[in-house]
């Protein structure tokens, strides 16, 4: 999947044409470039991008089958972070049940067969899995600052679940209004000189009315569902490390460290580069019509890599799910931490040591009480 953009309102290409129509009308016709035919030609970007999804598809069901289970049938009480992490996992298996369709898309030589609401949905999907996944790690990462940093103030709202299952309706909702255009626009083009059709490879520049809309659409997807996330998520787990590292007596700082770095690290590697270029990409193609388009199709199958990374969150992020997956595996072995009580409600991993940081107060019995609700 990527962005090419048509010139004017009728194909993609950089040679105009006369065409013959109905007596002394003429049309304007635009040819495909040669640039752009061999980007479809290039039989080993093709095969390097699929052995890409294969690999990803089997280890983001498997995976991610795992943690649907883990989350859903053995995992309880409900808290918010499971709330969340369900939510994560929806997206991720959402995006391996499509990718088999892209696999053989490709393979096909950029030749799509399966009509053009397949394709919005293939095309949707896609994008609603990166950017549903950002906001989703966002809203984690606000829990547990909300959890460490403050854990008085908010104590009592981080118990309620329904506030995660809201919130993460909110996020479906952003998501799907930010890319309409994507799900009620043709995204299917014949390149007749290859004899395909491609699936979103081949844009027209009047699927938005201006260059004003395309600016605007590519301000809700860089800014609102990536950018401005991006900076909550530094945020919050830069203010995270800080209490915990400031803390002594923290005893499962180390593994809420590493769980601020998996998510940094999945943000930096697989979701910067694909926004980026993504932002790249289109300016230089609307408004100097050249192409960015081998290095943004290769940031995007980087960028599905994400959804294999996500039970590694979960292990971190919930004590409960640790638990459960080894007892799955049966291992036995424990860290000390997480035989520290039996409390039902406690499904996290930290806080109790760093509640008086910030100078947030309260007994040492309310701390231990927070604690388990992380």
């Amino acid at each position: 999947m990527s962005l090419f953009f048509t010139p004017n309102k009728i194909i993609w290409g950089s040679k105009n044409l006369k065409m013959p129509h109905s007596g002394n009308i003429t049309i304007n016709k635009t040819a495909m470039d040669n640039e752009t035919l061999a980007l479809f030609q290039n039989k080993q970007a093709r095969e390097l991008i699929s052995a890409i999804y294969v690999l990803v598809t089997l280890v983001n069901l498997t995976g991610n089958g795992i943690s649907m289970y883990l989350l859903l049938f053995r995992t309880t009480p409900k808290t918010p972070s499971i709330i969340f992490m369900i939510n994560l996992t929806i997206t991720d298996l959402a995006l391996g049940c499509v990718l088999p369709f892209q696999i053989n898309y490709l393979l096909n030589g950029y030749n799509w067969t399966l009509g053009v609401t397949m394709c919005n949905i293939l095309t949707v999907v896609f994008f609603a899995n990166m950017y549903c996944s950002i906001l989703t790690m966002t809203a984690i990462s606000m829990e547990r600052y909300l959890g460490i940093v403050k854990p008085m103030r908010f104590r009592e709202l981080r118990k309620k679940s329904w506030f995660a299952m809201v919130a993460c309706a909110l996020m479906w909702i952003l998501v799907l209004v930010v890319l309409y255009p994507l799900e009620t626009t043709d995204l299917t083009y014949v390149v007749s000189e290859l004899g395909i059709t491609t699936c979103f490879d081949v844009l027209k520049k009047d699927m938005l009315p201006s260059k004003t809309h395309w600016l605007l659409f590519l301000f809700g997807m860089f800014v609102i569902l990536f950018l401005c996330p991006l900076i909550i998520t530094v945020y919050c787990y830069a203010n995270i490390i800080y209490v915990l590292v400031k803390n002594p007596n923290s005893n499962q700082k180390g593994r809420a460290i590493r769980l601020a770095f998996t998510v940094l690290f999945v943000f930096v590697v697989f979701f910067s580069p694909n926004n980026i270029l993504l932002l790249a990409h289109t300016i230089t193609r609307v408004f100097y019509e050249k192409s960015l388009y081998m290095a943004y199709k290769l940031s995007l199958s980087l960028s599905c890599i994400n959804s294999c990374l996500d039970p590694f969150i979960y292990y971190f992020a919930s004590k409960e799910f640790r638990r459960k997956l080894r007892q799955m595996l049966r291992l036995q072995t424990l860290s000390s931490g997480d035989y520290q009580t039996n409390d039902p409600n406690r499904e996290s991993l930290y806080s109790r040591s760093a509640t008086n940081t910030n100078g947030e107060g309260g007994s040492v019995k309310d701390r231990k009480r927070c604690d388990s609700y992380m």
